[in-house]
């Protein structure tokens, strides 16, 4: 009877823990729509009438363009690394990822620095060859532009999903359609687009959200989205009303891509027949074929990465010196301080949920689970807009407590780090959990069931024999929610303390000033940061036994 109170009272602890993380992620979303419909807004029928139709039309041909562009180059790609082999395939297969540490307003103002009138390309052309350009043909600051930029460093996305599918598939399905006469082309589009349909949707639909999410590329490119609208709507028009219904509206836009990647996804699966599926052996290709799969492989990772981070470079011995300083210190430290915190609990909170998921089938454990998705889905921007006006309601029931206390805010929670580290796991505790749930997915219940079996109880099996076993897992759950809170803008620009910087909206602000160069030394720190945590994750998940 002492032993069933015992671990009952170990289950609820992880219940309680569960619940709690559950209502901070729900509670900020929610607090959206019913605040669409209970808050008057006095520029609602203005930003209705005139400029939520642009809005509309600049978000979907920004989706549908990144979209089509992504899903061709990822997939391409993710199929050449996984069929061929030639010059460098072991580094372009991890190579081609790096993209993904260049945060795309990062990438869009370094490449209008190159691309723009004083820029290497133009000054090259005039000085060298004495030729003068029309400038329209370098302008990308537009919404073809920011399409490119988009396509360029959100590919990754569509590569890394497709090529792990890819790398799990059977070879005998590419073989049989060999033997039956079909060339490389009939093959990449009658067998292998329809066999990684989900996969390819899947990671589409990440570029999208990413694409909703953005608000560095599409302010500095002038191109209104919502991420825009919300900015200026609070901060400009000073109507957060308006905001909330702005952020609810995309929300639903947010809503509709998941329900249409339900259904391109469709109801088809395919697996293979047998225990033990032979993977696909690359064939090596020699002279033309071989010089060709290299050229296009580099191109699009000089495209992503090297030229940019080139760029920056160069830049960076310009100005470093005018730069750098203990107050350029403090940046890092601020960046590094919030970008670990959020990382930790993201880490923690993730384990919690994906141990209660697979521990109890109930209605708990799979709303927990599907919350965690949630915050993934929705934009930065319409996060900080729940989550602020959650917390500037708590403040108001604690301002008594805040007078009794002697603190002079009566905004203590809403102006200080604890809503920003907030927000960063609402935003990205999906990240994190999807990376540790697939590590208890991989090692099964089996040994905790023989550890409880053995007198451990739920606390005590996770602890001495789960965890041990979950190294790679949580660690690669950490590393990639410490890159995407390092690259983070939206949420910080809005959510951050007074005088509370970070290198991101270091950048974001020189870059806004039209002071590019001197955005280059916060730039190259993101990415070489980004750059070693994706190289340490490529490690880990190639050392994990699949």
């Amino acid at each position: 009877m002492k032993l069933s109170r015992k671990l009952s009272g170990y289950t609820n602890s992880w219940t309680l823990f569960t619940i709690a993380i559950v209502v901070l992620i729900l509670i900020p979303n929610l607090s959206i729509f019913t605040n669409f419909f209970t808050r008057k807004a006095e520029n609602w029928e203005h930003i209705q009438t005139y400029i939520l139709p642009d809005l509309l039309t600049n978000t979907g041909l920004l989706i549908i363009g990144t979209g089509l562009f992504t899903i061709l180059i990822g997939t391409s790609l993710a199929w050449i690394i996984s069929a061929y082999d030639f010059p460098l395939r072991g580094f372009f297969k991890w190579g081609l990822i790096l993209p993904l540490a260049v945060p795309p307003y990062i990438a869009g103002y370094t490449y209008n620095g190159i691309l723009n009138y004083t820029g290497v390309i133009q000054t090259t052309l005039r000085n060298q060859w004495g030729v003068e350009v029309n400038q329209d043909y370098f302008n990308i600051l537009n919404l073809p532009g920011a399409v490119l930029i988009f396509t360029l460093f959100l590919y990754p996305y569509v590569y890394t999903i497709t090529r792990a599918f890819l790398a799990n598939q059977s070879a005998s399905l590419i073989e049989n359609a060999r033997l039956l006469g079909r060339n490389p082309m009939e093959i990449f589009f009658r067998v292998v687009l329809p066999v990684s349909r989900g996969a390819v949707v899947g990671g589409a639909s990440l570029v999208l959200l990413e694409v909703l999410n953005d608000y560095g590329v599409v302010q500095y490119f002038g191109v209104p989205t919502f991420s825009t609208a919300i900015f200026q709507t609070w901060f400009g028009m000073n109507d957060l009303n308006a905001a909330i219904k702005l952020s609810a509206t995309l929300m639903m836009i947010v809503f509709i891509v998941l329900l249409l990647e339900r259904w391109l996804r469709g109801r088809k699966k395919y697996s293979t027949t047998t225990a033990k599926a032979r993977p696909l052996t690359p064939i090596r290709l020699h002279g033309v074929k071989a010089a060709m799969a290299f050229l296009y492989c580099f191109l699009i990772f000089a495209a992503g990465f090297l030229i940019p981070v080139l760029q920056l470079v160069d830049w960076l011995f310009l100005t470093y010196k005018k730069i750098a300083s203990p107050a350029f210190a403090q940046l890092i430290w601020n960046s590094l301080l919030v970008s670990i915190a959020g990382a930790m609990i993201i880490t923690l909170f993730a384990v919690i949920i994906a141990n209660f998921s697979r521990m109890h089938q109930s209605f708990l454990s799979k709303l927990a689970s599907k919350s965690t998705i949630l915050g993934y889905s929705i934009p930065g921007a319409v996060i900080a807009v729940g989550i602020s006006t959650v917390f500037i309601d708590l403040d108001e029931k604690l301002s008594l407590f805040y007078q009794q206390t002697g603190l002079e805010s009566r905004l203590f929670l809403s102006t200080s780090l604890i809503i920003l580290v907030s927000a960063y796991i609402i935003r990205f505790l999906a990240v994190g959990y999807n990376s540790i749930e697939a590590g208890f997915d991989k090692i099964g219940n089996k040994y905790t069931e023989a550890s409880r079996m053995l007198g451990m109880n739920v606390t005590q099996s996770f602890f001495k024999v789960d965890l041990p076993m979950l190294k790679g897992p949580i660690i690669s759950g950490f590393l990639l929610a410490f890159i995407e809170i390092i690259k983070e803008l939206p949420l910080t620009l809005i959510l951050r303390p007074f005088n509370f910087d970070t290198l991101s909206t270091n950048a974001f602000k020189y870059a806004s000033d039209e002071k590019i160069q001197e955005a280059a030394l916060a730039s190259i720190i993101i990415v070489l940061i980004s750059a070693l945590a994706i190289y340490i994750f490529y490690q880990v998940l190639e050392k994990e036994p699949t």
